[in-house]
């Protein structure tokens, strides 16, 4: 199954200038059931357009977009979405916020408790889970939102960005933990990055866009076998070979 996107395109009003504005036009694109896989382009290419639009979160001009076979036309609970500005409730815990959207469909308390912990934990957050937001490091609170989101138990991850608040170091962290996540779980993840090298270190393929209208433009399987740490991939050839030619084809 996974997702299948046909001839796609979205066109909005620019609000500042009134302007038509094409973000997608004609793509297509096939991303199997639990594989990973990285898009890149150039900044503005419409890269988080085509996330919000596979989330539901924003409406579809023309095409379709079929998602383990039921096409796409509002957010929906086998869709997990995390942002990259945390969007924690800050009245909220850690855990509280990881049970919000357990609550929502009305699960029985005990087991919303325990599924929540154990998510938690997955991330390495025991110990924090009467934390508030503010009490929490940025690389912390993305780890609550990585833990709510898989909590919710989606058929596909959909991940804008969440790593490009955070420090070098924590980003890196926060990389590896979601390998090991995917490698346990082998959910379908979809991730936006800018960061060639992220989308090569956390792929199994790394889907490249074009300049706005954003269109398909190049495919790269990434053959490195998992599990992937940085230390491993230090002054490896071909994951050096293999992110310089995904960003020549990007510049291109």
């Amino acid at each position: 199954m996974g997702v299948v996107v046909q001839d796609l395109e979205k066109i909005y009003v620019d609000p500042h200038t009134a302007e038509e504005v094409v973000a997608i036009r004609g793509l297509n694109l096939e991303l199997k059931e639990n594989e990973f896989t990285s898009i890149v382009g150039p900044s503005g290419c419409g890269k988080t357009t085509f996330l919000h639009m596979v989330a539901g979160l924003r409406k579809i001009t023309r095409g379709k977009i079929l998602v383990n076979g039921k096409l796409v036309t509002r957010p929906g609970a086998d869709r997990g979405v995390v942002f990259q500005d945390y969007a924690l409730f800050p009245w909220k815990t850690a855990l509280e916020n990881v049970e919000f959207g357990l609550k929502i469909q009305k699960m029985d308390p005990e087991e919303i408790r325990e599924i929540a912990n154990d998510y938690l934990l997955r991330v390495g957050l025991n110990g924090f889970q009467n934390k508030y937001p503010r009490e929490l490091s940025g690389g912390m609170q993305q780890r609550v939102g990585l833990a709510r989101a898989l909590a919710n138990r989606p058929s596909i991850l959909l991940m804008d960005e969440p790593f490009a608040s955070v420090d070098a170091l924590t980003r890196m962290n926060l990389q590896e933990l979601l390998t090991q996540i995917y490698e346990n779980e082998r959910r379908t993840i979809i991730f936006v990055t800018h960061s060639v090298e992220e989308a090569v270190f956390l792929a199994d393929k790394v889907v490249v866009f074009s300049q706005r209208p954003a269109r398909c433009k190049k495919i790269f399987a990434v053959n490195i076998p998992r599990p992937r740490t940085w230390s491993a991939l230090q002054g490896d050839s071909y994951f050096n070979e293999l992110r310089a030619s995904i960003l020549r084809n990007v510049q291109e």
